[in-house]
């Protein structure tokens, strides 16, 4: 019984990085209860899953580092702020040392996002935008923001089996 709760608990992690990112995806925004409902997942799945004390502060620590990177790339105008905050509470589910891996990969997600963006941004879309839907207009608008809330969730889905976590629940 306890392995399904902990399976239902690490379930937490994917399904609102992904929501994370497609609200990102179809409006820009990424909403503050995602990443605080990340938080409070984190805080019911660490122990259900056997995570020791020493490695859910580990945890934290990393996630309070992401969150201060994050808040230096929101001032530099580089990300949103909802960005910012979803960086940081993914972060804390990755830990140590998965979050390495984290940022690489968010680093190759968002780079394969912005070439895809160019290329969507180029002109030829164009005539085919009426028969869209309204947030696809504005994602391929010219000089349009990056919702980088998708590369986020990809880097975070990769690097999730790595994570303190899922080695602890015994599912990776």
């Amino acid at each position: 019984m306890l392995h399904v709760l902990q399976l239902t608990l690490v379930l937490i992690f994917p399904a609102l990085v992904v929501t994370g990112g497609l609200r990102d995806l179809t409006s820009f925004i990424i909403p503050n209860w995602i990443s605080l409902a990340l938080v409070a997942g984190f805080a019911l799945a660490a122990p259900a899953c056997g995570l020791a004390a020493a490695e859910i502060g580990l945890c934290f620590a990393v996630g309070a580092a992401a969150l201060v990177i994050g808040m230096g790339m929101f001032a530099a105008g580089w990300i949103g702020g909802g960005d910012a905050k979803l960086l940081a509470a993914a972060a804390l589910w990755l830990g140590w040392p998965a979050s390495l891996s984290f940022m690489v990969f968010v680093g190759l997600a968002g780079g394969a996002l912005a070439m895809g963006l160019l290329s969507l941004r180029s002109g030829w879309v164009r005539p085919f935008l009426p028969a869209g839907p309204r947030w696809f207009g504005r994602l391929v608008e010219p000089k349009g923001d990056v919702p980088y809330g998708v590369a986020i969730a990809a880097g975070a889905l990769a690097a999730f089996p790595a994570s303190p976590i899922m080695r602890a629940a015994g599912i990776w």
